[in-house]
């Protein structure tokens, strides 16, 4: 049997908290709360245009209006991220047919809490991860570290071809809103970022799901404060400049420049996982790379059914391509995840399929075709 010897990102597993509030909700709230804001029929615009559909938040809505203060805010994120994440990471490591003790470095990445010692010491003290299990936690990439944190597991994995690595997203964006924040930018927020957590593991050796080939990142220059958080005594201020939306533009030749040092043709892959940051944002990097919008169908479900989702985003896209079947053999795709600097991370990769699993499945259809499969259909192979 031959097994593929590059870093594989295996199938993620998502989770997004019990609380729902619609769109419908979030208008009739800006409405009420913000009744006398001069700019109200604005925000009201731009929230509509999100195309958000739906978020799921970590408090009942009630709650997360209120301010108890950043310390208790804090402390939120904590209990929240022990209570959630084991579950997910647990079948992140089921969706790469591995144990906790497999794991050779976890990167955690989030910036809607903070913890020191970060959740990935909790983690190893709590699940069963080796003691000399390595750590890179990542708070400041923002809505980027998801991209950020598949390439730090490239490069891990490249470096050492046979270790595997546990990505963690952990993002409550509810806990940072913040009631005094009356600028567009920040009631625009209001409306556009969920709850999710993710897990994915990248895995040295075998594995199905997108073998990464390549990786790079790319800097704005001048664009520090165009997204960014201004630490207050009430916890994170989150500050959106008008000029965001325009970013595309620049960043696109970024991602043609990636894809032609591999050879590749940025215009013609097979698949994009793309952060949903929102519409403008798909809209105009489908133009500026001159494909169609339904290559960005992942995102667009992402954005559309949990909002933006932070750091999680281009891993639940990652996950919706595998809900939908994967793709064929050797496809070529790209990752994008974009964030504060303004910074992109981009990832390279085809999908292959483990020899293992494809040996299993392909038992499996021979028994179904002779009819001796008997309760085996039933039996989930992957």
């Amino acid at each position: 049997m031959r097994w593929n010897l590059m870093a594989t990102l295996c199938r993620p597993a998502i989770a997004v908290p019990e609380h729902i509030i619609t769109a419908e909700q979030t208008l009739d709230l800006a409405r009420s709360v913000h009744a006398g804001h001069p700019q109200l029929a604005l925000a009201l615009k731009l929230i509509e245009n999100t195309g958000v559909r739906k978020r799921h938040i970590v408090q009942p809505i009630e709650q997360t209006l209120l301010h108890p203060g950043f310390q208790a805010r804090n402390e939120r994120y904590e209990s929240e991220a022990k209570a959630r994440v084991p579950e997910v990471v647990s079948r992140a490591l089921d969706n790469a047919s591995l144990e906790a003790h497999d794991i050779d470095l976890i990167i955690y990445v989030s910036c809607t809490g903070f913890m020191m010692p970060s959740m990935t010491a909790w983690l190893i003290n709590t699940m069963g991860f080796r003691s000399d299990t390595r750590q890179m936690p990542i708070s400041q990439l923002g809505c980027a570290a998801g991209g950020a944190a598949i390439n730090r597991a490239h490069d891990f994995c490249t470096a050492y071809p046979e270790a595997n690595v546990l990505i963690v997203a952990c993002e409550f964006c509810s806990l940072c809103y913040q009631p005094t924040d009356l600028g567009v930018g920040s009631l625009l927020s209001n409306g556009l970022f969920g709850d999710a957590v993710a897990a994915a593991v990248v895995r040295g050796v075998g594995g199905t799901g997108i073998q990464l080939v390549r990786n790079g990142c790319h800097l704005v220059p001048d664009t520090e404060d165009w997204i960014a958080y201004s630490v207050r005594e009430t916890g994170f201020h989150f500050l959106l400049d008008k000029r965001v939306p325009t970013t595309m533009e620049p960043l696109a030749p970024a991602l043609h420049t990636l894809a032609g040092q591999h050879g590749w043709d940025a215009s013609t892959l097979d698949f994009y996982i793309i952060h949903a940051g929102g519409p403008r944002i798909l809209d105009d990097l489908c133009r500026f790379l001159n494909v169609e919008p339904e290559a960005f169908r992942f995102s667009r479900a992402t954005l559309t059914e949990y909002g933006n989702i932070a750091s999680a985003v281009v891993l639940d896209a990652v996950g919706r391509l595998f809900d939908e079947g994967g793709t064929a053999d050797r496809a070529q795709g790209m990752i994008a995840g974009f964030g504060p600097g303004i910074t992109a991370e981009i990832a390279l990769g085809t999908w292959v399929t483990d020899p293992a699993e494809a040996e299993a499945l392909d038992e499996l259809d021979s028994l179904q075709e002779t009819g001796t499969a008997g309760d085996l259909s039933m039996s989930p192979v992957i």
